[in-house]
């Protein structure tokens, strides 16, 4: 079985976020870099999958020279094979041409069963990459993943539990396909002292657009259909107010004001 693991560098958002509101984009480099969250609890799938099932792992990312980070972590972890993918044509790529890069980088890796992403990245916070990256690539679509229940890699068959509002979906579906998984799906391991010390020394294979046979019209800034218009931060909060007294009359005075403010009728 040959699974892929889309992983993305964001910033650290413990950390304060800067933008640049003439081009509507984050300022990455002042904010330290780490990896998104939700694709910390996909590699561990990836990861599981192989211990449960056998096969191989190739972890792919897009980013700049420092995202490589976050692959030197995927293969300090063992993975098997990673590749960044990166060009200036891509610089701007909004979610479809994004997911549009990554399609290609799975196509040019070949014979992929399952490909592994989180459910959304902390910086675009979309949701939405996992299921064009499907559609794209033609693969089953499966969001929201809680569970993977079995994996039948000679039938070409998966069976997982969803997550929906109020309850839990099981979804049987074919092979290949992309699952994109929510947090607690599993819990990330940590890299041990050798396998980072081993990873820091490897190269880290690199493809970009010509090498993915990516149009470079139709990525990037210049070919994304979505456009950031406009970036506001939103105006301080002024003081608020401490209703003191007896119960009745602070709920009286504060419906009077929900009134006024026309929260309520």
């Amino acid at each position: 079985m040959k699974i892929a693991v889309c992983i993305k560098q964001v910033p650290d958002t413990e950390a304060e976020i800067k933008w640049d509101t003439q081009k509507g984009v984050l300022k990455r480099d002042s904010i330290d870099p780490i990896t998104n969250p939700f694709d910390e609890f996909a590699l561990e799938e990836a990861l599981l999958t192989r211990e449960n099932y056998d096969g191989e792992i190739v972890a792919i990312t897009m980013g700049p020279e420092r995202s490589s980070d976050v692959l030197r972590n995927a293969l300090a972890l063992t993975v098997n094979e990673v590749h960044r993918l990166t060009d200036d044509a891509f610089a701007g790529s909004d979610t479809y041409a994004t997911a549009s890069v990554l399609a290609a980088a799975i196509k040019k890796i070949g014979d992929v069963d399952i490909v592994f992403c989180g459910k959304q990245s902390t910086d675009g916070n979309t949701g939405v990459v996992g299921a064009e990256l499907a559609a794209i690539l033609g693969f089953s679509p499966l969001t929201y993943v809680s569970k993977i229940r079995t994996i039948d890699a000679a039938n070409k068959k998966i069976v997982v539990e969803r997550a929906i509002e109020g309850g839990t979906e099981v979804i049987e579906a074919k092979l290949p396909a992309v699952v994109s998984v929510i947090k607690g799906i599993n819990e990330p391991r940590l890299p041990n002292l050798m396998g980072i010390r081993k990873a820091a020394k490897m190269e880290i294979p690199q493809w970009n657009a010509d090498d993915l046979g990516v149009d470079k019209s139709k990525v990037g800034s210049a070919g994304s259909s979505t456009k950031v218009v406009e970036i506001a931060v939103p105006p301080p909060r002024g003081a608020g107010e401490i209703l003191k007294g007896e119960i009745a009359d602070v709920v009286n005075t504060l419906t009077d004001k929900l009134i006024d403010l026309k929260v309520i009728k």
